[in-house]
């Protein structure tokens, strides 16, 4: 038997755990810095204890590199769940659960995620995947508004900003409060949707189970 699938085996475990470390470095150089310019291939590969080609190798890019770290706080928020959402026929159904999935999103690392949204205005690598990663939601909540009842008195845009505003790190950031879980701001926030969403009848039932 030629040895050859086996070497291929340990090869891509070591990629995938070189992979991991990387990740790993940048959030923590993230969650510990200070220094906003300081988050470079550079540090992370010296945080990863890899050479900057590594990064490059396992990434492509600096904005390579953003975008799997984005993925991957997502996976451990839970967005997996999130296309389900689309597939929901109730609308209020899937508005609540479009919040629920965000708030895990925000809550899996409050940290880093705030400083990647500061880094963001700073840094154009970084500002260009969060407007990125920002544009999604607006575009999935472009989705989920066009089911509401239409609604005379609310131009479909301003829902959508709306929504876009209640689902925002800034606002669950802010509702959380310093001390709380981002997560125990969903409450608020979904109780701020269905008060503002009335007028189109989309959630007759009020606030779902909290």
């Amino acid at each position: 038997m030629s040895p050859r699938p086996y070497r291929l085996g340990k090869r891509e475990e070591a990629r995938d755990q070189g992979r991991r470390r990387i990740l790993d470095a940048a959030r923590e150089l993230l969650r510990t810095s200070t220094a906003y310019p300081g988050f470079t291939v550079d540090a992370v590969a010296r945080g990863a204890d890899v050479a900057r080609a590594t990064v490059y190798y396992q990434f492509g890019s600096k904005s390579g590199l953003l975008e799997a770290l984005c993925d991957d706080l997502a996976e451990a928020g839970g967005m997996a769940d999130l296309a389900r959402v689309f597939t929901d026929p109730a609308p209020d159904a899937a508005i609540h659960g479009f919040l629920n999935a965000f708030a895990g999103f925000w809550a899996a690392d409050r940290i880093v995620m705030r400083r990647l949204r500061a880094l963001a205005a700073l840094d154009p690598d970084v500002g260009a995947v969060v407007e990125a990663r920002d544009q999604r939601r607006r575009e999935g909540l472009t989705v989920l508004a066009s089911r509401l009842p239409a609604s005379a008195g609310t131009p479909a845009g301003q829902t959508v900003q709306l929504l876009y505003a209640l689902t925002s790190f800034e606002t669950f950031d802010t509702l959380a409060g310093p001390d709380q879980d981002l997560a125990a701001a969903l409450p608020m926030v979904t109780r701020l949707a269905n008060a503002a969403l009335s007028s189109h009848g989309a959630f007759p039932h009020g606030t779902p189970e909290e």
